[in-house]
Parts: structure tokens; sequence; C-alpha cells
């Protein structure tokens, strides 16, 4: 027997077994694959199909010429180059109070009435200054009369006028001190009253009957505003601002008179951008023609300069459903489809304004509030 032959098939048998058994078991393919995608055909929620589409008529949306607006929100303010702040020089106790917040007064008009020391204390110098100058002025004779004589020499002369003349500067200190807290001179009293500086509305009170005023230390007692001319403060966004320009106009409607329009000329564009909303402060000058008044929420329009055609249907084809306009299309075949647009301005004739979402020409239903009245049957 050749053992060496043996040999090696005992080893390329014991190899083979080896490798049998190391081998994985070959996998099911179909088995592990996927399962085969499922597609669901998803109805179109906004198409509708109707038994009888002839019983809602359509009508076909026109050409309306306008230009491009924005709208933003705003507030009425005084004017501030209008308003002002009534004060009291002189500290002391308001013993009487003739006027208070909202009333409208006039140049002059009595205020209030301070009891102060600071008055009694500005009569006391005044009435001393004069005094004073008394005895400079008779010193000053007395001394010409001696330098005329040769008894003193002319520099004593020269102190005396000297004298004479810082007394008369007292005198007119002193009184226009007095003039300055509002007392008159010639009929000393330590009240002072306190008339209004201009005409206006009193649109900020900070005293009361009995309460005290510091002069230029404390709140001003009253402001006054003159609101012939006011200002609505708008925020307009960053993306928005290229539609603003100094000087051009401005319609404002105010929620309490929505079918008021006022126009305004933009006077000011703020130079700097909140940070947080990313907005700037555009400021326009209104006339107030009695209506407006300060806190007031209003509505402002600017009007831009491009001019573009924009359809305009029917004010009862477009519905207004979830916070939103939509309107009805046909498509054929019994069968229509609610298309979202946004509304804009009423026109004559019982139209409105589409400003997106529908080309002149189009087809719509008429009355959309019809069609969805029975759709949802």
């Amino acid at each position: 027997m050749n053992f060496p032959k043996l040999a090696a098939a005992i080893l390329c048998f014991v190899l083979g077994l080896a490798q049998s058994a190391c081998k994985p078991a070959e996998s099911d393919q179909k088995a592990e694959a996927p399962p085969p995608l499922k597609v669901q055909s998803v109805q179109d929620r906004n198409a509708f199909e109707v038994d009888r589409p002839e019983l809602f008529r359509l009508a076909t949306s026109v050409a309306h010429t306008a230009r491009t607006e924005l709208r933003v929100t705003g507030a009425v303010t005084p004017d501030v180059s209008r308003t002002v702040p009534v004060i009291s020089l002189a500290s002391g106790r308001i013993v009487e109070l003739d006027a208070r917040l909202g009333d409208s007064v006039t140049k002059g008009q009595l205020l209030m009435k301070v009891q102060s020391a600071d008055i009694s204390g500005a009569y006391s110098d005044h009435e001393q200054a004069i005094a004073d100058e008394t005895l400079a002025r008779k010193q000053l004779e007395r001394s010409k009369l001696l330098y005329d004589n040769g008894s003193i020499a002319q520099k004593d002369l020269e102190v005396a006028e000297a004298v004479e003349i810082k007394a008369q500067v007292t005198i007119k200190t002193t009184l226009e001190h007095l003039r300055v807290l509002g007392v008159d001179p010639d009929h000393p009293s330590p009240v002072v009253e306190i008339v209004a500086p201009v005409s206006g509305v009193i649109t900020d009170q900070q005293v009361t009957n009995a309460a005290g005023v510091q002069g230029l230390a404390s709140p001003s007692p009253f402001t006054i505003s003159d609101l012939t001319h006011i200002w609505i403060v708008c925020d307009v966004f960053e993306n928005d601002l290229g539609a603003v320009r100094l000087g051009e106009n401005a319609d404002i409607r105010l929620n309490a008179y929505p079918n008021r329009v006022i126009t305004g000329t933009i006077s000011n564009i703020g130079p700097v951008l909140d940070p947080n909303i990313r907005t700037a402060k555009v400021r326009i000058e209104v006339e107030n023609p009695g209506l407006m008044r300060p806190g007031m929420f209003a509505t402002a329009t600017f009007h831009g300069p491009q001019i573009g055609n924009r359809a305009a249907v029917p004010a009862a084809a477009i519905l207004h459903l979830h916070d939103r306009d939509w309107i009805y299309v046909p498509l054929g075949d019994k069968r229509f489809r609610r298309v979202e647009v946004v509304g804009g301005d009423m026109l004559p004739g019982d139209m409105q304004e589409v400003t997106s979402g529908l080309a002149p020409g189009q087809q719509v239903v008429a009355n959309a509030l019809e069609l969805q009245n029975t759709v949802q049957q």
C-alpha cells in the first residue's frame, strides 16, 4: 500500500469536512427581502364633486390696476416739539389746584397756587438791597461834597461811587429773582400763581391738592400738549423698509373710526433697528381733525411706487374660512377645487381685490358660500 498517497487523501477529506462545517447555510433571499411598498392614494380635500354644477353661477375675474401697498400698525402719540412741561421754580406746598388731567387750557390760564418760603427770602433780599442802595447813594453825595471842599482824596470818592454802582446791581438782581419766581414786586405775597405757558391739553399730571413741589428737582406738575398736530409712530419690518420714503404721504385709519381716512406725511424713519423684532420706528405727522387721541391704535398704509394688475372678483366669490380666504374654481366634469387666496380692498360695484392666488381671466364660483354649504351636506 502506498502510505503517502493514502495520507494525502485522508488530509483532503478532513479539510473538506472542515470547510463544509464553517460555511454558513445559504439564506432564503425571499424571506429576508423587505415587504412590498404599499401606496395609498389620499383624496384631495380641496376638490369636490357636485351633482348639478349648473346651479352654481360662474364669474370671470377681471384685471384691476393698483399700486403696491404696505400696511402696518401704529399708535397715536403727541408731537414732542409741541409738548411743554409746566414747572414751578418756587418750592413749597400747593394751596390751590385749578386744573386737572385732560383739561383744555389756554396760554396764561391759572393752573395752581404754591405757598413758598423762597418768595419770602427773595423779597427780604430785595428790600435789603434797596436799603443798601439808599445808604450808598447818601454816602456818595456826601463824598462828592467833601471832595469839592478838598476834605477827602479822589480815591475815597471813587470808592463811594463803586459802592453805589454795586448797590444798584444788587437791586436789579433781587428784582429779577422775584420775577423769575413769579412774584409781582409791587404786591409781594408768599403765594405764587403758576399759569399755563402755552395753550393745549393737559396730558400728564404729577401733583394733587396740598402736595408739595421741589422746584426743578421734582417732576413737572403738569405737561401740556398741543394736539392739533400729532404723530403716528409705526413699527416697520426690515424687509419692508424699501416701501417707505421720507416726504411721501400715508393713509391713516383709526381702529375707532375705520371708515375715516386721514392723510399724513412721513417725517422720520428710525436710523436704528430693534434687534429683537427687526423693526424700525417710522413717524408720520398728521393734522388732527379732532378725532385722534394719544394712545389710540391706528393702521398706516404706505403706497409703493410700482403699479401692477391684480385680479378682482365679486365679493361673494371669496369665502373667509379658518382665518383664510378661499375661492372655488371649476375643474370640469362636475368638479370644483377650493383655492386659497389673499383678499384685498373692497372696490366699487361690490367687487373685491385679490392680491395673490388668482390671475385675471380665471373663472370662479360667483357665490362661494352656496357651494360650501352644498359640499358640507
